[in-house]
């Protein structure tokens, strides 16, 4: 009797752990079908880094390359891309140019696209219109240059260092900045982030946005 109570007592057991298994089993594939399904934070509509649209940037009146001033308000109900290149930069400014024209022939209509001197010195409207010529955006953008006096506070508002700095220091604030039709900043490229496709796809993005304010 003793010896068939001790095997009952065994088997008891050997159930009860077994069932505990299964619980802890159980409840850890539940765990693994819940974080399998559970919602993921939704990914960002624009390829570039997000802005959140504010007021609009400040406007200004440069001339470019042919000696027309140009005026940022004239962008207004455009989606612009805004950059700051100088022609002697080298490397970092061809291939921020490439990258435009890339997007701007992906595009099904062209976009405004303004380069803005951070070298006013050297960018004579000779080397600006040879720099659009060989970059392929000459009749496609506007390079765009002034006085020190009315670089330097456009400068100040986009965050850019000016190529008087060096030009390791230029390069870490060469940005593109995509500006939706109320002249607003919603777009922000850096160098790493920049390719034809991402800033094609920000542009139509902001093409297809409402355009009241």
């Amino acid at each position: 009797m003793r010896a068939l109570t001790r095997t009952a007592l065994a088997l008891l057991t050997g159930l009860l752990a077994l069932a505990l298994i299964l619980v802890i089993l159980l409840h850890s594939s539940g765990n693994g079908a819940g974080s399998a399904t559970s919602p993921t934070a939704p990914a960002s509509r624009f390829g570039g880094a997000a802005l959140p649209p504010g007021s609009p940037a400040p406007d200004f009146t440069l001339v470019d390359q042919d000696g027309r001033p140009v005026s940022l308000s004239q962008t207004r109900g455009e989606v612009t891309v805004l950059s700051f290149l100088y022609s002697g930069c080298g490397a970092a400014c061809v291939v921020i140019a490439q990258q435009i024209r890339g997007a701007l022939d992906q595009l099904r209509r062209p976009a405004r696209v303004l380069i803005l001197s951070a070298d006013p010195r050297a960018d004579t409207p000779a080397r600006m219109g040879r720099f659009l010529t060989q970059q392929s955006l000459s009749g496609r953008a506007s390079y765009l240059s002034g006085s020190l006096a009315q670089l330097r506070p456009i400068w100040r508002a986009f965050g850019v260092t000016p190529a008087s700095a060096g030009r390791v220091a230029f390069d870490r604030t060469a940005t593109v900045t995509l500006l939706d039709p109320q002249r607003r900043r919603r777009v922000l490229f850096g160098s790493e982030q920049l390719t034809p496709e991402a800033l094609a796809h920000d542009i139509g993005r902001l093409d297809g946005e409402p355009t009241h304010p």
